[in-house]
């Protein structure tokens, strides 16, 4: 028989059990739409979330923090992600004038510039936000991050005057509906807790907003970030009343691994290894790897329930076998080859596992975009504790757009039809073995 033949003749003997086929095929569909669905949500949050790093990473630059790494096996190993990691033990800080130290640390290094980085409380009619406050040099920020310390409405001073505040998108429009928390001029009041003092008591300085952010939408280690409230470095030394800065901006002098490597390990040498650094390359990195190792593992808890689907097929395929003996001796008898029944029968899987394959990435696909809906569709403001008065900023959902790659829709193809002949093999051997004489006497 010519293959369009075996084909047509398999696919006719589908259509005489369709409810037997239907179900067959569905354990196909749920495994193959388990796989896209999966697979298609995490390349999608990989994508966001390395979008949104590059955004609010910059590549040529490394963050130094106090502390020693609790990954890394020592100095100049602070690039991977054990710099993100810093040892409780260690009571070492890292000041605004340790600046100089690191410009100094190696020839790979432009500059480098201190942040202060403090949680606070800013008050907007009735209610009262926690946000963070950070201070920096306005002009080497802006140097720094030339893309996204821009201005969207108002203007960013260079030179700036100890009042100003310079707040992020999401501080401005945070419903995006027009509805503003602060704007352009307006006044704004920080204030913080000082528990220093005895009794502890809340301080409050009031700024004036002289520019909102464009928007970053992305990250922020050590960048601008759409929540962020940016003052004059001076300012946060007075509000705080300590030189101590939350970590160090580096800029290198370009973005290759050697270069980043060789200042990582002079930064650190330069402080005894008493500090961590980290570099945007590093994270996009480790974050690669911990995705493929996600994918992986979630395409093994997928690939279960089509082994079901698989065992079910042989299930159908033994008892169609047993009501056809006599047809398949019939067949035999009339001059039909072996080789032919075998055909037939893979025929048979190869047609289920293609429509529960073509189904299964079809659902998926679906599935993956309305889960993507209900996974970025969180609010805006959350509380940081069930009666706390405060709501913290910034805590909203990131907006996921699922991703079908080539790979996975050939993948799911094949493996959906691999799975139905492997577990079609038996049955359609057995098929092939029958002789005729006792398949015609089979009652």
């Amino acid at each position: 028989m010519k293959t369009r033949d075996v084909f047509g003749y398999s696919f006719s003997a589908i259509k005489l059990r369709k409810l037997r086929a239907g179900l067959t095929t569905l354990g196909v569909v749920i495994g193959i739409a388990a796989i896209v669905a999966l697979l298609s949500i995490t390349q999608g949050l990989q994508n966001t979330i390395t979008m949104q790093l590059e955004q609010g990473l910059a590549t040529d630059t490394v963050i130094v923090s106090p502390g020693r790494s609790l990954l890394s096996g020592g100095a100049g190993q602070g690039a991977g992600i054990g710099a993100t990691l810093s040892s409780d033990t260690s009571d070492f800080k890292l000041f605004i004038n340790d600046t100089a130290t690191v410009n100094a640390a190696s020839t790979d290094i432009e500059t480098s510039i201190a942040i202060i980085q403090r949680v606070v409380y800013v008050q907007s009619e009735n209610r009262t936000f926690a946000i963070n406050v950070v201070g920096v040099d306005f002009a080497k920020y802006a140097e720094f991050y030339s893309s996204t310390f821009v201005a969207d409405s108002g203007n960013i001073s260079l030179s700036p005057e100890n009042d100003t505040v310079v707040i992020g998108k999401r501080l401005n429009d945070p419903w995006k509906n027009g509805t503003l928390l602060f704007n352009v001029n307006d006044d704004i009041n920080i204030t913080r807790a000082n528990a220093t003092a005895r009794p502890p008591k809340n301080e409050t300085y009031t700024g004036y907003v002289a520019a909102v952010l464009k928007e970053v939408g992305g990250f922020s280690f050590g960048g601008p970030s759409d929540t962020g409230v940016y003052i004059p470095i001076s300012q946060a030394q007075n509000f705080f009343g300590t030189e101590e800065c939350s970590m160090i901006v580096v800029k290198l002098k370009n973005s290759d691994k050697t270069t980043i490597d060789n200042a990582s390990k002079a930064i650190e040498d330069a402080f005894n290894g008493e500090v961590s650094v980290i570099s945007s390359t590093a994270v996009l990195d480790i974050l690669s790897s911990v995705f493929s190792v996600i994918q992986l593992f979630l395409v093994g808890i997928a690939a279960i329930s089509l082994l079901v689907a698989g065992i079910g097929i042989m299930n159908i395929m033994i008892v169609s076998l047993i009501e056809r003996t006599r047809e398949i001796g019939i067949l035999k008898a009339l001059g039909m080859k072996s080789r032919t029944v075998l055909m037939i029968f893979l025929s048979e899987s190869v047609i289920i596992g293609l429509i529960g394959a073509v189904i299964g990435i079809a659902l998926g696909w679906g599935l993956a975009n309305v889960v993507a809906v209900v996974l970025s569709g969180g609010g805006l403001f959350q509380g940081i504790g069930g009666n706390q008065a405060a709501t913290r900023i910034g805590s909203s959902l990131m907006t996921i757009t699922p991703v079908l790659t080539p790979t996975v829709l050939v993948g799911a193809l094949a493996f959906g039809i691999g799975v139905s002949v492997i577990f079609a093999l038996y049955p359609a051997w057995r098929a092939s073995k029958l002789k005729p004489v006792e398949a015609l006497r089979y009652e």
